[in-house]
């Protein structure tokens, strides 16, 4: 939407620093600058993974909604993240290149690729630029040669981060204690528990495929380092919004904290300064077992819901059906309940895009709509947009959307700009998803789509002479090969929907 779009109710964002609701301004006119923590690409993202991804589109579709331009920044970690997220094990992309036997190089370039296909499929606006960490590895020593002398110390295994040199460290995690500070790996010479990693030395004798030379010996740069880094390099300091999973509240984020609050000098005459005015974080999505992990094993991906025969977008609907600050129970039923309830909407668009008289839908405006809506429909652009402006409230804005579909009496172009302009903040595509898209067949499909119309078209021969024993038996061999038969739906047939 451009800078002339607006729409009046006020946003206000959850700031994870003050643990509150705040109306959020950009700290540039018109002009919202966000970071968001991206992947680790030694494997698949887990649909856990991409339940943040889902999140921070919203965020970004809502700015845009508020007439805000948008720079988002998505790096891509290939190096220095650990196998703890609390700074502990081996690195990440080093193991899996063992564990493979294959480049590391070649491990990043995989990985990056199938998580860019699953952003796609989710239909997730790309970042204004994805920042990749081995790129500025160059500028994360030069970052770390600045804040040496003065908040860090060197030990054998590499260059630590005192973190009793900056004020209120561990506040944006609500307070620290000694369970937290365990998480966080015990070297023996840290000065504090939370003492976290800036550059860690290859240990002796070993070569990693990724080490670079440094004033601390040939190494890696610490996973904290780089998002600091590269927001800085991308966005400036401060920036208006970083968001990541509610995980890195607890770590990750603090240790950024730190490492800016260094940087900047600013430790004394701002010690309230983070580097970013809101930090915001998506809750877990759980299943029945737990968190999901990747560390764990045998965790769901976007591709094997897809194999499932899983449109992506009803993944994208799950996640919009809870607040984002909430946690988000995964199962085969919620998963099923979200597809037929996308089947609902994009057949709902369809019948009124088959009565259209034919306005581009996509070009009209916000300020258009307020001016020449149908005023049945203007309560529901304004309770609309007073949802997702609080707090991104997007399981209160799907209803509404499902009311102006079934809504009567309107006109039927109005009513499909007004669905546009709703889904320019949900991102459900649903002016261009057809019902027949959403009839996705099964990698384990035990018939083809040619044999199954072919089973209808014998079978509606049968019923026309009433053989009806027949019709029957058809009907039921096709459910026993995963085909739900459907009398009286245009589409005939769709796939029975297995999950484990």
């Amino acid at each position: 939407m451009s800078q002339d779009q607006h729409s009046d109710a006020p946003l206000r964002l959850f700031n994870s620093l003050t643990r509150s609701i705040e109306p959020f301004a950009p700290i540039e006119p018109n002009h919202a600058r966000v970071y968001s923590c991206g992947p680790t690409v030694y494997n698949y993202a887990h649909i856990g993974n991409l339940r943040a991804y889902v999140f921070v589109d919203t965020l970004r579709r809502t700015l845009l909604w508020k007439g805000l331009d948008v720079t988002q920044i998505i790096n891509i970690t290939d190096v220095g993240h650990l196998t703890s997220d609390a700074d502990a094990g081996d690195d990440k992309m080093e193991a899996a290149a063992r564990a493979s036997a294959k480049s590391i190089w070649d491990i990043a370039a995989h990985y990056t690729e199938a998580f860019k296909a699953n952003i796609a499929d989710l239909n997730i606006m790309a970042p204004s630029e994805w920042t990749v960490a081995t790129d500025y590895v160059p500028q994360m020593i030069e970052f770390a040669q600045k804040i040496a002398d003065a908040h860090c110390y060197e030990l054998d295994s590499g260059l630590y981060f005192d973190s009793s040199t900056v004020p209120n460290y561990g506040a944006l995690a609500g307070g620290r204690d000694d369970a937290a500070h365990a998480r966080i790996d015990p070297v023996a010479g840290k000065r504090n528990p939370s003492d976290f990693a800036i550059w860690r030395k290859s240990p002796p004798g070993e070569q990693r495929q990724m080490e670079w030379d440094s004033p601390w010996g040939k190494g890696a740069p610490g996973w904290h380092l780089e998002c600091s880094v590269m927001s800085q390099a991308r966005l400036g300091q401060p920036f208006d919004i970083h968001t990541g999973g509610i995980d890195h509240r607890e770590i990750h984020h603090p240790n950024e904290i730190a490492q800016n609050q260094a940087y900047c000098g600013c430790t004394d005459m701002q010690p309230d300064f983070t580097g970013a005015r809101w930090w915001m974080h998506n809750n877990f999505l759980v299943d029945r077992q737990g968190k999901m992990s990747k560390s764990k094993g045998g965790f769901t991906t976007l591709f094997s819901l897809v194999d499932a025969g899983v449109h992506p977008i009803a993944y994208r609907l799950l996640c919009l059906g809870a607040h984002y600050r909430s946690e988000l129970e995964f199962s085969a039923d919620n998963l099923a309940a979200a597809l037929t309830r996308l089947k609902r909407l994009v057949m709902g668009v369809e019948g009124l895009k088959s009565r259209a008289e034919g306005i581009t839908w996509q070009s009209v405006t916000l300020d258009y709509l307020r001016a020449n809506l149908h005023p049945k429909l203007v309560p529901l652009l304004e309770q609309f947009d007073a949802a997702i402006a609080d707090d991104l409230m997007t399981p209160r804005a799907l209803p509404l959307l499902e009311e102006a579909i079934s809504m009567k009496k309107v006109p039927v172009d109005e009513k499909l700009c007004l669905i546009a302009a709703f889904d320019q903040a949900l991102g459900l595509r649903l002016l261009d998803l057809t019902r027949a898209e959403l009839r996705m067949q099964p990698k384990d499909a035990q018939i083809t789509p040619e044999e199954i119309e072919a089973e209808l078209e014998r079978r509606t021969a049968a019923r026309a002479e009433k053989d009806f024993a027949l019709s029957d038996e058809i009907r039921d061999a096709l459910i026993a090969r995963g085909v739900e038969v459907m009398d009286g739906d245009p589409l005939r047939w769709d796939w029975r929907l297995t999950l484990a």
